[in-house]
This record gives C-alpha cells, structure tokens and sequence, in this order.
C-alpha cells in the first residue's frame, strides 16, 4: 500500500466480493459459449482442439511434444492424439531436435500458417459481431481487463513462476495472438 491509498472500507470489500461472485460465476458461462463455439467447428469435420496447439507453435517457434503439453496444461495423451492430426492434416511436421537427436520438435508447416489464419479469422469475426454494438473504449477496456484476468489466473496456476509459458505477460495492453 502506498502513502496515497485509504483502506478499502466495509462498503468497498462487500462491493469487490459481489463483483468477484458475479465474475466467477460468468466464468463458467464464458466456458460452456466457448465450448459450443468448439462444437460447431468438430460438427463440421474440423479438430478444434488440434488446431489451437498450433498457436504456441507459431508463436514460440519448434516445441517438443511435451512441452507443448505443459505449456497448454494437457495430458500428454491428449497432446499425443491431437499432435498425430496435425502431423496427418500436413499442418505440423516433425524434425530432428538439434540438442538431441533422439527426440524431435514440431514445426509448423505453410498449410498450418494458413490454417492457423483461418482460425483467427473467424475467431476475430465472431468477436466482431458480438461486440459490434460496443463503444470503442469499452472494447478497449474490456480487452485490457481480460487480458490482465487471463495473465494474472496464468500466474496463480501451482509451480514455480519459471514454469509459466512464454506466451504470459506482464504487460496487460500487450496484444496476445495465442488465446
């Protein structure tokens, strides 16, 4: 607390519990829209799932299948199976890892950059859409505020603060791709 800050008084702790309540009940509701978002797309042949590892791919550039799983907190079965698509849709490719040649990194290949475009394509179109009717600075204080939420629930997942992917800023402004 700095010279300038009061404590909060009961009002305001009582007011930050229901807005806290009210976000973590919404939460879920976010989850389930997001989801069926993810339902549409399997509906139509598309491995969502699969297609969202290739975020941190092109983002943080080869990765060992495992670390990729610890970087998107899955199973590594998970990983397994959805890498095994990527790797049959011809959007990810295999190489020899340099460090150690009995392992090998995923590369994202040109037809997954094109995938990957399209994914954020419509991505952003729905976004569009649903926040059309928004005024510009309510979208620019709601991406803010979401992206510090996602950093700072990043940050309280268990494990040393070294384990936290490279994608997690500390810059709330900072636009983020890989989400």
């Amino acid at each position: 607390m700095t010279t300038f800050d009061a404590p909060a008084g009961p009002s305001e702790t009582a007011g930050r519990s229901t807005h806290v309540r009210t976000l973590s009940d919404e939460l879920p509701r976010f989850m389930r829209l997001a989801h069926a978002h993810k339902a549409q797309l399997v509906s139509e042949g598309r491995d969502r799932a699969a297609l969202v590892l290739l975020f941190p791919l092109q983002k943080l550039g080869p990765l060992r299948q495992g670390a990729l799983a610890e970087l998107v907190h899955a199973d590594p079965s998970t990983i397994s199976r959805h890498v095994t698509f990527l790797v049959d849709q011809g959007l990810v490719r295999r190489v020899a890892d340099e460090s150690d040649g009995r392992a090998s990194r995923l590369v994202i290949t040109d037809a997954g950059h094109s995938a990957l475009q399209g994914l954020c394509a419509e991505r952003e179109d729905r976004v569009a859409k649903a926040t059309a009717s928004w005024e510009p600075e309510d979208l620019a204080t709601f991406t803010r505020l979401f992206s510090r939420l996602i950093d700072d629930m990043e940050a309280s997942l268990p494990g040393p603060s070294g384990d936290r992917p490279a994608s997690a800023s500390s810059d709330p402004t900072a636009p983020r791709r890989t989400r």
